[in-house]
């Protein structure tokens, strides 16, 4: 007898009339895992690119001041998802944090070293803003901005300013209430200027002080010295401006003082004297102590506020600022910030 052989691999049926069966249940479990897996595929793809989007920068801007801090203000995407969002600062020298949620309320923070978490409380997007004191240095009467930024920025320069050396070209440039704003890209920015409010400069800068190249390169293009002579020339028509200004300023002044009595004459000569050391004040600080001195000298916080309809924290910076520059003190009363003119402010060096 011949032994028939029969795979035991294959399962089949073979039924008396001849005819084949095969099972199906495999054929079946392929069909319908085929569709579960090719959907969770494209669920995976279209939410890859939600979730990278998340902590973006919106946008990022920086005013710099003549007494060398720098403001940053900066509107960030975050998940709404997260509580927390921990966002990266550009030193650890940081003065008036303050984080705004998307329905303009304060959002609670903390701050360790160069880094800030914020509670974001369901926020899409949140602002920053914060005075730093490092990223501007001085040699001489030369002030230096260096910067390297994740994203695009804006750059708002000093009133009086003079730029006298830069190693990148920024893709804007204007001129913003006697004030050169910049926008520069991703990347290291190095800027070189000077302050100088009474005598305009008498030199060309950029022959003393050129603007620094990559080692690629082999010499300064014509339009970088466009790009600078620009500005510089604005600048001294602005401070010629200036001057002429203050020239004409006291006359009036004086007309003033003699409707008033003794005490006010006192305390206009004191607020000249308090302009005149501090020659590159902001406008809206000089609004400020005049009226802290047409009360008196001294004044609550909260008085301030409804006198210039500000915010609490946007005057509390104010307040900080003036009391950097040594023109103001503060102190306790009845558990409110009584601001007063100090009597001796020294001249800056």
């Amino acid at each position: 007898m011949n032994p028939e052989i029969v795979p035991i691999h294959r399962k089949e049926i073979l039924r008396e009339d001849g005819m084949l069966f095969v099972r199906t249940e495999g054929i079946l479990e392929i069909m319908i895992k085929t569709p579960l897996l090719i959907a969770s595929l494209i669920v995976v793809a279209f939410t890859m690119p939600i979730q990278t989007s998340f902590s973006s920068t919106r946008t990022l801007d920086l005013t710099l001041y003549s007494d060398g801090s720098t403001h940053i203000s900066s509107k960030l995407d975050v998940d709404p998802l997260d509580p927390d969002f921990e966002v990266d600062l550009f030193g650890p020298s940081i003065d008036n944090f303050v984080a705004v949620g998307e329905n303009g309320f304060l959002l609670s923070s903390e701050i360790i070293g160069n880094k800030a978490t914020v509670d974001t409380f369901g926020s899409s997007f949140i602002t920053i803003d914060y005075d730093i004191h490092d990223l501007i240095s001085k040699e001489g009467r030369v002030w230096t901005f260096s910067l390297d930024s994740p994203t695009d920025y804006s750059l708002l320069m000093p009133t009086n300013s003079i730029i006298v050396g830069m190693n990148a070209l920024p893709s804007n440039m204007d001129i913003i209430n006697e004030q050169t704003k910049l926008e520069l890209g991703i990347g290291y920015s190095e800027i070189h200027y000077i302050l100088d409010s009474t005598n305009p400069p008498t030199t060309n800068p950029p022959t003393t002080n050129p603007p620094t190249t990559n080692p690629g390169q082999s010499s300064i293009d014509f339009s970088i010295f466009a790009l600078i002579g620009v500005p510089i020339a604005v600048a001294v028509v602005v401070v010629i401006i200036m001057i002429k200004r203050k020239q004409t300023k006291p006359l009036p002044a004086i007309q003033t003082e003699n409707i008033f009595e003794p005490k006010k004459n006192t305390v206009s000569n004191d607020i000249e004297t308090i302009f005149n050391l501090r020659p590159d004040m902001r406008d809206d600080d000089k609004e400020i102590i005049k009226f802290i001195s047409e009360n008196g000298g001294e004044v609550l916080e909260s008085d301030l506020r409804k006198k210039f309809l500000q915010p609490r924290t946007t005057m509390w910076r104010a307040v900080k600022r003036l009391e950097r520059l040594g023109v103001i003190e503060t102190s306790k009363k009845d558990l409110q910030n009584l601001v007063r003119l100090r009597k001796d402010v020294e001249e800056e060096e």
